[in-house]
């Protein structure tokens, strides 16, 4: 394959290149949309505060991630960057990430929509969204078996790669709960109608997509199925 050294950086053939950073940005659009519009403890806290607050606090909340997640996601480099060197461990976190996106696409295949008539709480804040979302072990999950993989392998192709990934995906996971948030204020019924059913379904099958990737991987990794190529 033809490589060119530009500014301290190794430049892969063009088509590759463009593949692997157009593959990197739709990763983190559908992974983004799914986490965005899966129900989970962040959801309801948005739902709950565009119903009681109005759509405005929903969208405040919507936002905490951009800060709780800085973090998580240094977290989960220092992990990868000490098990760098042992295939298997990384094999064992891609199993797992593979695992969690299986359970997650079981969970959007099996949601009902949600009950927004339930949910009441107490008066919240972009304070509570954070900790709510701190707290939450989803994040935690998603970055250090699904994530950080996907981050590591584009950066091996380019470092343009972690950050299309990560900007598709904050871009449609803050989007997607500010639909949340904007549809709640409009109409409750959204999310125990069809439409709310069709999507999660149709990001169920998605996210079971990317499970079997992840399989595939893990796979490679431990040997199973023998060195990438």
């Amino acid at each position: 394959m033809h490589k060119a050294v530009k500014d301290g950086l190794i430049i892969r053939g063009g088509s590759c290149t463009i593949r692997v950073m157009i593959s990197s940005f739709i990763s983190g659009i559908v992974l983004g949309v799914s986490a965005g519009f899966s129900p989970g403890p962040f959801m309801t806290l948005v739902v709950t505060h565009s119903l009681e607050f109005g759509v405005r606090e929903g969208i405040k909340v919507a936002l905490a991630p951009l800060i709780t997640d800085a973090p998580i996601i240094l977290l989960a480099a220092f992990v990868f960057s000490r098990l760098a060197a042992s295939h298997i461990l990384l094999g064992g976190i891609s199993l797992a990430g593979s695992l969690f996106l299986a359970y997650l696409a079981y969970e959007s295949f099996r949601t009902t929509g949600l009950d927004t008539e339930a949910m009441s709480v107490k008066p919240q804040s972009l304070r509570r969204g954070v900790m709510v979302n701190f707290l939450n072990p989803h994040p935690y999950l998603f970055w250090m078996t699904v994530g950080m993989p996907i981050i590591m392998k584009g950066w091996a192709e380019s470092p343009i790669n972690p950050v299309l990934f990560l900007g598709g995906f904050y871009l449609c996971l803050i989007g997607a709960k500010t639909v949340v948030a904007v549809s709640v204020g409009g109409s409750r019924n959204f999310f125990l109608g069809r439409p709310y059913l069709y999507i999660m379904r149709g990001l169920g099958m998605l996210m079971g997509l990317f499970a079997l990737l992840l399989l595939w991987n893990a796979l490679s990794l431990l040997v199973v199925m023998g060195p990438e190529r």
